[in-house]
């Protein structure tokens, strides 16, 4: 093939027009895990798209060094760092932005109103408000492995990936975190005050909690799961500045 002016030949061999082309294949279909992740790192929707765009970027600009056959560790792993990035930049310079939990109910998996009962609606809405708030009160580190695992249903290998920590770690974390997500929504639920709730125990007490709390956690938190997108467009590369980060990353 002859290759015109308009078409510049990289190192690889590739044009940037096929690049481009291969990075849309690759990426775009992990949009929806890009954001769920950021809008959970970020803690409001605003600043998620921009971390999620920021990231994008990042991706496409430095997409000759990613190797595998599964881009979405390594487009998480990239959106995590673009948001500790921010967090760490906000943090310089003293800046908060309150959590923000104002998600759109039609964008969420099985939530269309039409023809179903008023009753269980509501029911519904209460239940994931109710884990929105438990799951923004998490440490972080607790907060993303539930993310990742409930949510984008990854693989512990995929996680620790994303994570950058051992698998060891991963699974003490999810096991924590469940205990520590179940702790919050049944306190919650039963009207206590979930700083009453014993945040600390022994290794065999975590892992027995984290198990008998997964089937409850997973129920709860799997309806969660955003549709295409969640409706939100992500701009071509060439936009705005990654987001705002108001929590602190313990144990990053």
């Amino acid at each position: 093939m002859v290759q015109t002016d308009s078409e510049p030949v990289r190192a690889t061999g590739e044009t940037d027009a096929a690049r481009s082309r291969r990075f849309q294949q690759l990426a775009l279909p992990h949009l929806d895990a890009a954001y769920n992740l950021a809008r959970w790192l970020c803690g409001n929707a605003s600043d998620a798209d921009d971390v999620v765009q920021e990231a994008f970027m990042r991706a496409f600009r430095f997409f000759d060094t990613f190797r595998g056959d599964s881009a979405r560790p390594w487009l998480l792993a990239i959106v995590r760092r673009t948001w500790y990035t921010e967090w760490r930049r906000r943090a310089s310079s003293h800046e908060t932005v309150e959590f923000d939990d104002t998600m759109d109910d039609a964008t969420f998996d099985g939530w269309s109103a039409g023809g179903a009962d008023p009753q269980a609606l509501l029911i519904r809405e209460e239940n994931t408000k109710l884990v929105h708030e438990a799951l923004a009160q998490l440490p972080v580190e607790y907060r993303e492995v539930l993310i990742l695992r409930e949510l984008e249903e990854m693989g512990y290998r995929e996680i620790a990936a994303v994570a950058d920590v051992p698998i060891g770690t991963v699974m003490s974390r999810l096991a924590r975190g469940r205990r520590k997500l179940a702790a919050l929504l049944e306190a919650r639920q039963g009207g206590a005050s979930p700083r009453g709730a014993p945040m600390c125990a022994s290794p065999d007490d975590e892992a027995h909690a984290g198990r008998s709390a997964t089937g409850a956690v997973t129920a709860t938190v799997t309806p969660l799961r955003a549709s295409a997108n969640g409706g939100r467009p992500l701009n071509p590369p060439g936009g705005t500045a990654a987001g705002n980060a108001q929590e602190t990353p313990d144990g990053l």
